[in-house]
C-alpha cells in the first residue's frame, strides 16, 4: 500500500517564533558588543582631560613663556609645567592662559589679567589661529612697545614650545581686528621674532 502521507509543513507560528529569538540574539550582541565599543573609544579619547588617579602623577610639559622686564623693552623667557595632551592646540591654550597669569618672579606680562584664551587651532600649514576674548583690547591702554610686547609674547612663545607653529593670526571674539590699541597691524600672520628676546 502506497504512503500517501505529504511531509508536514512547518507552521507559521513556529517560524515567526524562532525569527524573534534570533533578532532579540542580535540585539543583545549589538547593545553588548559592538554599540559598548564606540562608546569606550568616545570616552577614551577624552581620559586626558579627567584627574590622573589617586597615586599616579598628571603628564606635563615644560614650556617657556616670554614676559616684559621693567629694565628693558625685551621679552624675557621663564619656563613652567603645564598639563600635557591631549593635543597640542590644548597644550597651546594652556601655555597661553599661564602667560596671562603672569610672571611668577619679577617679570610684566603685557596681556590684561581678564583676557581668556576662547581657542588655539594649530593647522596643518603651520598657522596657529588663537582667538582672545575682547578683553585683550579693552581692558588695556597699549602704548607701541607694549602691544608690540603683547604681539610677541603670544607669537613666540607658541613658536617657540611648538614646533608644528610657523606662524600666528590673531583674533579677537573670533573676528579679525585691525589691532590692539592701534599700533601693530594683527590683519596678518606673524613670524616669530627673536630678536625681541633678551640675551
Amino acid at each position: 500500500m502506497a504512503n500517501n502521507k505529504k511531509a508536514k509543513k512547518p507552521k507559521p507560528v513556529l517560524i515567526l517564533g524562532a525569527l524573534s529569538i534570533v533578532l532579540l540574539v542580535l540585539v543583545i550582541i549589538f547593545f553588548t558588543g559592538g554599540g559598548r565599543e564606540k562608546v569606550a573609544r568616545f570616552i577614551d579619547a577624552n581620559l586626558p582631560k579627567t584627574p590622573a588617579a589617586a597615586g599616579e602623577p598628571a603628564a606635563t610639559k615644560t614650556v617657556t613663556l616670554f614676559f616684559l622686564d621693567d629694565d628693558d623693552d625685551f621679552l624675557h623667557g621663564e619656563t613652567r609645567p603645564i598639563a600635557a595632551g591631549p593635543t597640542a592646540n590644548e597644550e597651546a591654550e594652556r601655555a597661553l592662559a599661564e602667560l596671562i597669569k603672569g610672571s611668577e618672579g619679577s617679570l610684566v606680562s603685557p596681556l590684561p589679567p581678564q583676557t581668556k584664551v576662547r581657542q588655539v587651532f594649530i593647522g596643518k600649514d603651520g598657522v596657529a589661529t588663537v582667538d582672545f576674548s575682547r578683553d585683550v583690547a579693552e581692558k588695556f591702554a597699549y602704548g607701541s612697545t607694549m602691544e608690540l610686547a603683547a604681539v610677541y609674547a603670544v607669537v613666540n612663545t607658541l613658536a617657540f614650545n611648538f614646533k608644528a607653529v610657523k606662524k600666528v593670526v590673531i583674533l579677537v571674539e573670533g573676528a579679525e581686528k585691525e589691532t590692539l590699541g592701534g599700533h601693530v597691524d594683527l590683519t596678518r600672520a606673524f613670524l616669530p621674532d627673536y630678536s625681541l628676546v633678551a640675551r
